[in-house]
């Protein structure tokens, strides 16, 4: 005759034994394969063959100009491009990670980081930042961004310099920061 004790001790090794092998499991399943496609993006920020969708986020923040007195051009000035400041999420609104600069610097929640190399950018439309392709120099620290490749900058909404404020002799120095959101595509060799 079994003792209560001795009845549930191997029910309770057997549920332990599922649990561990449904966590298995679990741990073991992958995200479902990229949908993203580049086919309607401008040729020269099309990432290379030979390299795949490893991590889409969606950025989201500001961009900071500074009036500034433009290159080759004494008593002209211009509204300049300061640095990047933007949270990046995952597709469904975690965030994952943060975008800034300068450098511009990506940087995951696990701590891995890299900056870049423009390689070409491409009209997006009027009032959005340009589509954007960049060469990933490598990763600092181990993680999302280890091995990345190229970063694709798309699906822009804002960003670009002000146009209802004034760049003058008289407001050079000025910053102003301007509101934009962008997919940012991570890509690694294949």
């Amino acid at each position: 005759m079994q003792t209560p004790r001795s009845v549930s001790r191997p029910a309770a090794v057997t549920a332990a034994v599922a649990a561990a092998t449904l966590l298995t499991a679990c741990g073991s399943m992958h995200q479902p394969a990229s949908t993203y496609s580049q086919t309607s993006l401008p040729a020269a920020i099309q990432v290379p063959a030979g390299n795949k969708v490893a991590w889409e986020t969606v950025g989201r923040g500001d961009i900071t100009y500074e009036c500034r007195e433009k290159a080759n051009a004494p008593g002209q000035s211009e509204w300049t491009f300061v640095g990047p400041e933007a949270v990046l999420t995952n597709r469904a609104g975690k965030q994952v990670g943060r975008y800034y600069g300068p450098p511009a610097t990506w940087e995951a929640n696990d701590g891995s980081k890299l900056t870049a190399t423009q390689v070409a950018v491409a009209p997006s439309g009027a009032g959005h930042l340009p589509y954007q392709l960049v060469k990933a120099n490598p990763a600092m620290g181990s993680g999302a961004l280890e091995g990345v490749s190229y970063i694709q900058r798309v699906a822009l909404q804002g960003g670009v310099a002000p146009a209802d404020k004034p760049c003058t002799a008289a407001t050079k120095g000025q910053k102003t920061v301007v509101k934009y959101q962008a997919d940012y595509i991570f890509w690694k060799p294949i």
